[in-house]
């Protein structure tokens, strides 16, 4: 087993070291990862400026990218060898509801999954998480699981682990996506210079967060694992909206 590791927060991070020391008991590790935090990136790559792929002391490869091109360029022509998984994190925050739209933990891990590879997308709950080792350690259980059971494996899963030791969790919880309240307003600010800047506000709190969400899975301590697919069509719109541009013309589904 070849497990491509990558992440959102940089090459430097401690959820990443905490991940691959973890999962080199179950396979092969091959770090590839931001050479600096590119939080928010989403599925974005890099079109306008050539990738430089360096390898630091620990062997860890860091790329001048973002996570999509982390594990775009890893599985397309970087390794010798291929990975057979994809795993991104661990993330320093939740991912949940609204966050995979721009998470780059998210992305990275839709990248492995549109490529072929089973994929996971792994955050830790909390402003500032500390428990990395457990959730590292869940980890390990979760992809042990998941090699017993190869028609599974074509999967990508989202999941969230609260911030508490290993022994604390209440168990795994297979989830949805909740939905958040709009973001805060942006921060307007003034420079040294006395020119006008904005910060992004902060992300909203959980709104449709009830049972069955990730966010209420987090919240009671359990770990909210949420299937996610690449297909961002609305099947359900298809023959409604077929049937209202009928009078266009011949529309079809």
């Amino acid at each position: 087993m070849h497990i491509l590791v990558s992440n959102d927060d940089g090459y430097q991070s401690p959820g990443i070291e905490a991940l691959a020391e973890a999962l080199s008991a179950v396979g092969r590790v091959t770090v590839v990862a931001p050479d600096r935090n590119r939080s928010g990136a989403s599925n974005s790559l890099t079109l306008d400026a050539p990738l430089y792929a360096r390898a630091a002391r620990n062997g860890y490869i860091y790329v001048n990218g973002t996570p999509t091109d982390c594990v775009h360029l890893a599985i397309t022509g970087l390794l010798e060898q291929e990975p057979d998984m994809v795993v991104s994190g661990i993330n320093a925050g939740p991912n949940l509801g609204d966050d995979v739209l721009y998470s780059g933990t998210v992305a990275a891990a839709m990248e492995g999954r549109f490529l072929g590879r089973p994929a996971l997308a792994l955050s830790l709950a909390g402003e500032n998480p500390t428990h990395y080792e457990a959730a590292a350690r869940a980890t390990v259980d979760l992809v042990q699981l998941l090699l017993r059971n190869p028609d599974r494996q074509d999967l990508l899963l989202n999941v969230n682990f609260p911030d508490v030791p290993y022994g604390e969790y209440a168990g795994w919880e297979v989830t949805r996506l909740g939905h958040r309240h709009k973001s805060e307003p942006a921060v307007r600010m003034q420079d040294p210079k006395r020119r006008t800047v904005y910060w992004v506000g902060p992300v909203g709190a959980g709104q449709d967060a009830g049972p069955g969400t990730d966010f209420h899975a987090v919240g009671r301590c359990a770990i909210s694992v949420t299937p996610l697919q690449v297909d961002l069509t609305r099947h359900t719109a298809l023959p409604p909206l077929a049937e209202l541009l009928g009078g266009l013309g011949d529309a079809k589904t």
